[in-house]
């Protein structure tokens, strides 16, 4: 769905993608004009240039996705040269015992410069052990009922510096119990746990996300129905990381909205270049731009749809065309 006016808006053409018959393709995000699909029939990611058209198909590694729950990605054009890129891909694996439950992550990353996939790496999520309330019976309260994945509507990573950000959360019957942030560094080859700096555990109206703060470092938007908190990211002269609420803003009263016709809003996606939130309310689709808080409705709807924002600068230099080793190209005619 294009959002600028002419000339700069891109035609939807551009954005209509033809595959195979019998093969259903997830879209993992979007980042640097290219967006990443994934194919669970095939095992393989889908690296897809809608400007130029280039097409990339890679195959992830063997097993690594076996027995995983969730899976998420990003791609990303490699720095110096818009012809090369970058894939991560990222998975939850639970684990259950009569003792203990765990939830594990693990990412890799793929170079379209030398045609391989890098060594995994893995964090623990989370790990709860089970409690004896009688004599001889051992209760486990697990982690996969319900199991911790990757954020809904939020999935999307966001790059700040050299680090791209997850939201993972645990959600029972619509209730959220738990959420963390997975960071996974780029330049150290290390993923790594983050608390959010919001724990309320029961509420229903709720959604978050990470985001680009003010200054460039790490933010996280929390939304409570129409209460939307930003906190930014600090760390302090030992590397102690904290959160610091910057500033709160009532929806309601930027959007003029009737409380007693709108639902409270859900947050669709983020659009890291621009700093802009897609939100969803029962009288449209929105965005926010969060320096300057302007609105602007996309389209009226009452059904709450999925949405990836794709933001790209189309140049001559920015197609990834060209033959790489371990990726098969395909162009559009």
């Amino acid at each position: 769905m294009p959002t600028l006016d002419s000339p700069n808006r891109i035609p939807a053409g551009r954005f209509s993608l033809q595959f195979d018959h019998g093969d259903s393709l997830k879209c993992l995000g979007c980042c640097h004009g290219l967006i990443l699909l994934f194919s669970a029939r095939r095992l393989e990611v889908l690296v897809w240039d809608p400007i130029t058209g280039d097409r990339h198909r890679v195959a992830i590694p063997p097993g690594f996705y076996e027995l995983k729950t969730s899976i998420t990605g990003v791609v990303l054009r490699a720095a110096g040269d818009g012809r090369h890129f970058l894939v991560a891909l990222a998975v939850i694996e639970q684990n259950v015992g009569m003792q203990h439950a765990r939830a594990q992550a693990f990412a890799c990353v793929y170079s379209s410069e030398t045609g391989v996939w890098g060594n995994p790496i893995s964090t623990l999520l989370q790990s709860e052990v089970g409690h004896t309330p009688t004599p001889g019976i051992r209760i486990l309260t697990s982690i996969l009922t319900p199991a911790m994945c990757f954020s809904g509507k939020s999935t999307d990573a966001v790059l700040v510096g050299d680090s791209f950000y997850w939201m993972v959360t645990r959600v029972l019957h619509g209730t959220l119990t738990s959420s963390r942030i997975l960071e996974l560094d780029l330049d150290g080859q290390s993923l790594n746990v983050i608390p959010v700096p919001v724990v309320r555990s029961g509420l229903t109206n709720c959604h978050m996300c990470v985001m680009r703060a003010e200054g460039g470092g790490l933010g996280f938007l929390f939304l409570s129905c129409f209460s939307a908190q930003f906190w930014n990211g600090k760390t302090d002269c030992h590397g102690v990381a904290s959160w610091e609420l910057g500033k709160t803003i009532e929806l309601d009263k930027l959007l003029s909205l009737e409380i007693e016709r709108t639902a409270c809003p859900h947050i669709l996606g983020y659009a890291s270049q621009n700093n802009v939130v897609f939100l969803w309310t029962r009288v449209g689709v929105f965005t926010l731009q969060l320096e300057s808080l302007e609105f602007k409705q996309i389209f009226e709807t009452d059904i709450l749809p999925s949405y990836y924002p794709y933001e790209s600068v189309y140049t001559a230099e920015t197609g990834i065309g060209g033959k790489q080793d371990g990726a098969e190209l395909l162009h559009n005619t």
